[in-house]
């Protein structure tokens, strides 16, 4: 095979082999992960774009836009791993309801197997984790 047959390896993220009884039902990314677990947290009632863009932000200190949170709970539903709902009428959003979110049984099966990947990883590196 000579250079220039098949895209290296870098620039496919998507290249990765699993060893493992079964491969995952759905990888999760950073950032989809962090989406689901905060929408886990705050659970199915207070669970909409801006409280979990808000949740991300409390609890990892990063900015978060909205935007992105949008952006990436459509992408969760296309996967089946979240459901979306309109909630009550919020009389501070002018009669307009929430878009409330539910993580779906394969999104926190998702989130464990992503959580858990990070763990064994990290396991024996308290140094670097704390």
């Amino acid at each position: 095979m000579k250079v220039g047959d098949v895209e290296p390896f870098w620039l496919n993220s998507h290249n990765v082999t699993y060893t493992g009884d079964r491969m995952p039902s759905s990888s999760l990314a950073e950032f989809e992960l962090l989406v689901v677990l905060a929408a886990l947290q705050l659970g199915p009632d207070e669970a909409y774009t801006v409280s979990i863009a808000a949740e991300i932000a409390e609890r990892t200190g990063r900015s978060v836009r909205r935007a992105n949170v949008y952006t990436t709970l459509r992408r969760l539903e296309a996967k089946g791993l979240v459901a979306t709902f309109l909630g009550d009428p919020r009389p501070e959003r002018g009669g307009k309801p929430r878009r409330l979110v539910t993580v779906e049984a394969d999104g926190a099966r998702a989130a464990r197997e992503a959580a858990g990947a990070v763990h064994a990883m990290a396991d024996g590196l308290g140094w670097l984790v704390g």
